[in-house]
């Protein structure tokens, strides 16, 4: 008898080609379909009060900035321009009253530094309030924004 050598079956191939180029198409028409919106603006509706302006104002200490980094608490001009300066500035004027309602005003071009300057001087003196001071586009007189909430200190 002649015995012939079965031959195992060959494995059935998956060729993976051109599957891969099928998803890639896809992919691709899917990245140039998509539309991505992007989030430019919040849209804010705030709250309307109809409140007449308080006639008992909490005491303020005006804290001046000049564009070349000088200060003047409460028209006096304060001799450093450094954070320790400005903070015995702050306490001297505050007082032992720490109700006080610090109001920054500076100079358009005054340094960003020079106004944490006078937050780190509040804050080291321990006046908790807090505001800025604008004005408007047309040149009118300066605003003041509500006082800041009081936080607690960071440590450094």
């Amino acid at each position: 008898m002649n015995f012939r050598k079965r031959h195992a079956p060959e494995e059935p191939e998956i060729n993976l080609i051109p599957f891969i180029d099928v998803l890639l198409v896809v992919l691709i028409f899917l990245m140039l379909t998509t539309t991505y919106s992007r989030m430019t603006e919040l849209k804010i509706n705030l709250p309307a009060a109809n409140a007449q302006a308080a006639s008992v104002r909490p005491k303020e200490l005006q804290v001046l900035v000049a564009s070349d980094g000088r200060y003047m608490v409460n028209q006096r001009m304060l001799e450093g321009r450094n954070v320790e300066a400005l903070a015995a500035g702050l306490n001297a004027e505050a007082g032992t009253s720490r109700d006080v309602v610090v109001v920054v005003k500076a100079d358009a071009a005054a340094t960003h530094q020079s106004v944490i300057n006078v937050m780190d001087a509040a804050r080291r003196v321990g006046l908790t309030q807090l505001t800025f001071a604008t004005q408007g586009q047309s040149g009118a007189s300066p605003t003041t924004a509500a006082p800041a909430a009081p936080t607690a200190p960071t440590a450094q």
